[in-house]
C-alpha cells in the first residue's frame, strides 16, 4: 500500500506557493492568473486561497520574498573562502548578478519605478558586510580599503548586469572582477 505524503505545515505551504509563483511572476506579470500558480505549485486553486486572502496578497507576499536580501546574504557566507581572491569575487559577482537579473525582472514586469518598500527593516547591509568580509583577508593585496573595493564592486555588478545600463550587452563576472582587480588601463609593461 502506498503511504501518503506529509502534508506541509501552513508557512512551509506559503513559501512552496511563493516559490512557484516568483517565475510566473517575472515572465508573465501582476496578469498571471491563480489558475496558472496552481499549475505551477502543483495544488489545487482553491489551495492558494486557504494559504492567502486572495491573489494580490500573494502577488505582495511574492514581491516582498523576492526582495529579500537574507538568501543572497546566505549565498555569499556559502562561499568557500579557500579559493584565491578572483575565485570568490567570482562567484560574488555571479550571485549578485542573479539578483540584479531577478530584481530588475519584477520591477519591469510590474512597471515599478523602485523597489517596493519592505514590510520588515531587513535591509541589504547583510550583502555589504558579506562582500567586504572577502576582501579583509585580501587587504594587502589592495590599493584601496576593503569597504571602498565592495562598492567598486558592488557599483560595476549592478551597472554591468543592468540590462539598459549596459546596453543590453552585461558583462561577465570573470569581465567584473578583471575590470575590478586590474582596471581597464594599460599596466607600464604592456605600454612599450
Amino acid at each position: 500500500m502506498a503511504t501518503r505524503a506529509t502534508p506541509l505545515s501552513p508557512d512551509a505551504r506559503r513559501a512552496s506557493i511563493i516559490a512557484a509563483t516568483l517565475p510566473l511572476l517575472r515572465t508573465i506579470g501582476p496578469t498571471v492568473t491563480t489558475a496558472q500558480i496552481a499549475f505551477a505549485a502543483g495544488v489545487a486553486e482553491g489551495t492558494l486561497f486557504r494559504a492567502f486572502p486572495d491573489k494580490d496578497a500573494l502577488i505582495h507576499a511574492t514581491i516582498q520574498a523576492a526582495f529579500d536580501p537574507a538568501p543572497t546574504e546566505q549565498k555569499l557566507a556559502a562561499i568557500d573562502r579557500t579559493g584565491t581572491l578572483r575565485q570568490q569575487l567570482v562567484a560574488a559577482v555571479e550571485i549578485l548578478k542573479a539578483r540584479v537579473e531577478q530584481v530588475w525582472q519584477l520591477i519591469s514586469s510590474f512597471n515599478l519605478q523602485m523597489p517596493p518598500k519592505r514590510d520588515d527593516v531587513h535591509t541589504d547591509q547583510g550583502i555589504r558586510t558579506q562582500l567586504e568580509a572577502l576582501f579583509v583577508p585580501h587587504a594587502a593585496e589592495l590599493r584601496v580599503d576593503p569597504n571602498y573595493a565592495m562598492r567598486v564592486m558592488r557599483s560595476l555588478t549592478f551597472a554591468g548586469t543592468h540590462p539598459r545600463i549596459s546596453d543590453h550587452q552585461p558583462f561577465t563576472a570573470n569581465e567584473i572582477v578583471t575590470i575590478l582587480l586590474e582596471g581597464i588601463g594599460r599596466h607600464d609593461e604592456e605600454r612599450a
